[in-house]
């Protein structure tokens, strides 16, 4: 092509015509400096569609929005999805990330709206970026929708970030609102009494990104469900569950364990997706008899600014928001250097104002934004545009992590690469010296213990807050503890002590100040 080179450091050059993504790849192959610390070049092919129609039961005007939103046809598993939620079935749908998973809880939800204007949904995503991102998503379909209904459908945000001011409005007139679990537990199920629109017709619970749900987060999160189940029945409601998830062990399970409830497993993926490489990249050593290896932030920053100086949209991520920090500023004066606005590449991390985040979120879909550096906020499934690069710098701690960082990139059908840049902790030494154990291991299994009784205490207390518990009542559908109506009785009685509740004939009130 060109013989002509932007020199970035003193051992790497890169031309300076703008290369494809398979032209830039190919020419990598060749480069030995590069090639030589590579542990693995894996290449997954890419698949065609499976498309299945649409769901008779589905109403005839969403499905004309929905094609007017430039879906013709539901995917293979989303058909399947789609077509259980509507049959009254809890659903989990595990399929890989950019598969369209949120259609499969849209669609069910509006179909619901449409037959009954009271239909209500709660949306639980666990960061206000992912819940952002669907809302925008929704609020497209529902537009589309607004020119075949007589009545507005109303979907919100209610968060942190949610004014004071609209707060009451959401709470009378969401039909869908959207939340995570925190604001759920301390700003929804303790003041029930000002949701009582929304718990009195609540039909469907979406639970998305569940594998993020495990251990202690996801042992609190399944007592919220048991408190949210508890109120929707003093109100006269029984929500249906969606549950969407990453690839994991053990989904099925997993998701009746958080819900309490019986699912059905959706995991055939039928969407497209095009070819993807996946590279382990392990940096040189320094000091052999130590194990000292190059910087892996500097090394990730090198390969990071190869795809950036050929205007290939890249995504990097780095495991703390110092790592964030620092390959930010490394990469925007890389960007000077080659005479490319520094503005092209932009930090995304906790701590950002709420603003501040949205306005890189729509950078990166306009592709105004060439690179992005962020931490695992960003590994979810937010949709950020056409990326087809994703640089991990480190080993992000899990194999379902991963393979959901590499996901970010790649995102429609074009060919995409995903760099795994090791360090010299051990961990990752083990990994780049036995790639297999990446890509022949499943991934972990999502384990929860909501009836610790740490977490448990904690929970039972909240919900004696919120609702009066009588001696007939037991807590929680899947008690470990093996007793039953007398183990949950038994905590109320130890609560009774402390005190925090009251028990006057057959009812436990709460009576303590706070």
């Amino acid at each position: 092509a060109t013989t002509e080179f932007y020199t970035l450091s003193l051992h790497d050059a890169l031309p300076i015509s703008n290369m494809t993504i398979d032209q830039l790849l190919d020419y990598m192959k060749r480069d030995r400096s590069f090639m030589d610390h590579v542990s693995v070049w894996r290449q997954v092919p890419g698949r065609l569609a499976e498309f299945s129609g649409y769901p008779a039961e589905l109403d005839p005007r969403l499905v004309t929005a929905l094609v007017e939103h430039g879906i013709a046809s539901l995917y293979s598993h989303q058909y399947q999805a789609v077509a259980a939620a509507v049959r009254g079935e809890n659903t989990i749908v595990v399929t890989p990330t950019a598969s369209g998973k949120t259609l499969c809880y849209n669609a069910p939800v509006l179909n619901a709206v449409l037959h009954d204007q009271n239909s209500r949904a709660l949306y639980l995503f666990p960061t206000k970026a992912l819940s952002q991102d669907q809302v925008s998503e929704l609020h497209t379909v529902i537009q589309l929708l607004s020119t075949h209904v007589e009545f507005d459908i109303r979907s919100y945000t209610f968060d942190g970030d949610t004014p004071v001011s609209a707060r009451k409005a959401i709470r009378t007139s969401g039909h869908i609102v959207v939340t995570n679990p925190d604001m759920l537990h301390t700003g929804v199920l303790p003041h029930h009494t000002l949701w009582v629109k929304l718990f009195e017709n609540l039909a469907y619970v979406v639970i998305d990104e569940i594998h993020n749900y495990r251990g202690v987060f996801g042992s609190h999160l399944a007592n919220v469900i048991r408190r949210l189940k508890r109120i929707c029945q003093f109100y006269g409601s029984r929500p249906q569950f969606i549950c969407c998830s990453a690839t994991i062990a053990n989904p099925k399970e997993f998701a009746e364990h958080l819900t309490g409830e019986t699912m059905t497993l959706v995991n055939s993926n039928g969407a497209p997706s095009g070819t993807k490489h996946f590279i382990l990249y392990n940096p040189p050593l320094v000091n052999r008899e130590l194990g000292i290896r190059k910087s892996y932030i500097k090394e990730t920053q090198r390969l990071a600014a190869r795809f950036l100086a050929q205007n290939v949209p890249t995504i990097v991520f780095a495991r703390s928001r110092l790592r964030v920090e620092i390959l930010v500023t490394y990469l925007k004066q890389i960007m000077k250097r080659i005479h490319k606005s520094p503005d092209l590449v932009r930090g995304y991390r906790g701590g950002y104002l709420p603003l501040e985040r949205r306005a890189i979120e729509k950078g990166l879909r306009d592709g105004l934004i060439l690179g992005v550096v962020g931490t695992n906020a960003l590994e979810l499934g937010i949709d950020i545009g056409q990326l087809q690069v994703c640089i991990m710098a480190g080993y992000p701690g899990s194999i379902a992590s991963t393979w959901q960082q590499a996901g970010r990139a790649g995102r429609r059908n074009d060919a995409s690469v995903a760099i795994l840049v090791g360090s010299s902790a051990p961990l990752e030494q083990y990994l780049m010296s036995n790639p297999e154990y990446l890509f022949s291991q499943s991934a972990e299994a999502g384990l929860i213990n909501p009836d610790n009784l740490i977490i448990l205490l904690s929970h039972v207390k909240c919900a004696a807050f919120e609702l009066p518990f009588s001696t007939s009542e037991r807590y929680g559908s899947n008690w470990q503890g093996g007793g039953g109506l007398d183990s949950t009785q038994e905590v109320l009685s130890f609560l009774e002590e402390n005190p925090v509740i009251h028990r006057s004939e057959e009812i436990w009130h709460w009576m303590a100040e706070g």
